[in-house]
């Protein structure tokens, strides 16, 4: 008789990944070991045996859920009727938004992807290629004049914001909605004025 999954199975599983980022992005993934992520999740570890076979799935499984929510969530970003400025200002607050609560699973993202197999990095990626090309398409639309001919420059002004971005939860962890509502039009201003300038 096949075993019957539990009613709590996939809080349980989230609370494994949520525990599992945070020890992967304290102590590095190659450090981290099962005994302290089931010290860190208050379980045993034959618990989180019975939800993952492998460290390595569980860093799969982190990146996976955490790339392809944000992925769909940036994409999902209503931006009918609005101008190609305030369309780049609604993605890059969203961005930012989206990253709140997820410092673990950014930091394990930046740190950790390499240690999967390649086809696995190869659909990660692809999830970081969308979001990249949609920065390009609101940067390319908003200041049409400084990109014309030029995809050097708009790949080095998306990863630029990019970078912006990504690293701000290193100097300002535990950011509420107001203060990245802040530094979201920053971005954005220091973007607009510059790449009309080029």
């Amino acid at each position: 008789m096949a075993r019957t999954i539990a009613k709590d199975h996939d809080q349980k599983r989230e609370m494994i990944l949520k525990s599992a980022a945070k020890v992967f992005a304290e102590q590095g993934f190659d450090r981290a070991s099962m005994t302290q992520l089931a010290r860190e999740c208050g379980i045993s570890k034959a618990n989180i045996y019975h939800y993952y076979d492998s460290k390595d799935a569980i860093l799969f499984d982190i990146l996976d859920s955490y790339l392809s929510a944000l992925r769909d969530r940036v994409h999902g970003v209503d931006t009918a009727g609005l101008t190609p400025e305030d369309r780049l200002r609604r993605v890059v607050r969203e961005i930012l938004h989206a990253y709140q609560g997820a410092d673990h699973e950014h930091q394990v993202q930046i740190s950790a992807l390499g240690a999967l197999p390649e086809d696995q990095q190869r659909q990660m990626r692809a999830y970081q290629r969308d979001m990249v090309t949609l920065m390009s398409d609101c940067l390319r639309a908003a200041a049409p004049e400084a990109f014309e001919g030029d995809a050097g420059r708009l790949r080095a002004t998306t990863m630029s914001v990019y970078g912006m971005l990504n690293w701000y939860y290193m100097w300002n962890a535990g950011a509420g909605a107001p203060e990245r509502e802040d530094y979201a039009k920053l971005v954005c201003d220091l973007t607009l004025n510059g790449v009309r300038g080029l």
